[in-house]
């Protein structure tokens, strides 16, 4: 299941390669893209989606619901 999630903090480039981290760390998660403010991935279906959201406070953004 594609999603685009909409991420608040973001500001730069060093922000893109930081979210990229966090979110490749993530099994079952494929990173499709990333840019300033948003990030494109692909999860399998009943993925618990609160893990990418708790990867993403670990690396100091938040997720816009």
């Amino acid at each position: 299941m594609k999603k685009v999630i909409k991420i608040d903090g973001m500001g730069c480039q060093k922000c893109v390669a930081h979210v990229k981290e966090a979110l490749e760390g993530l099994d079952g998660v494929e990173l499709l893209d990333v840019k300033i403010g948003e990030a494109s991935v692909d999860i399998p279906e009943g993925y618990d989606f609160k893990k990418i959201v708790e990867a993403l406070d670990d690396a100091g953004y938040e997720v816009e619901e």
